[in-house]
C-alpha cells in the first residue's frame, strides 16, 4: 500500500523557486512545482505508510530553508 498527499507550502518571499527546487530532490516527493496563490508551492508525496508519510513531511521537508508552514492533505480513494 502506498499513502500519497499534497502539501502546501508557504515559504519566505521570494524563496518558492528554490523551495520547490530543494524539495523537488527529496526521496518520497514525487512532484513540486512553485505556484501562485495563497500557498508558494505544491508537493505531491508518497510513502509506504501514514507514519512514514508524517516523518517525511517533519524531518525532510519542513527542515528545508525558507519554509514557513505546510499543510499536508492525504489523498482518499473512497
Amino acid at each position: 500500500m502506498v499513502v500519497q498527499a499534497y502539501i502546501l507550502i508557504q515559504t519566505e518571499v521570494g524563496k518558492a523557486a528554490e523551495v520547490a527546487h530543494n524539495i523537488a530532490d527529496v526521496s518520497g516527493v514525487t512532484l513540486a512545482e512553485d505556484v501562485t496563490g495563497p500557498y508558494d508551492v505544491i508537493v505531491r508525496a508518497e510513502a509506504r505508510n501514514v507514519d512514514e508519510l508524517g516523518k517525511l513531511v517533519v524531518a525532510k521537508v519542513q527542515a528545508i530553508s525558507g519554509i514557513t508552514r505546510t499543510l499536508t492533505c492525504p489523498v482518499v480513494h473512497i
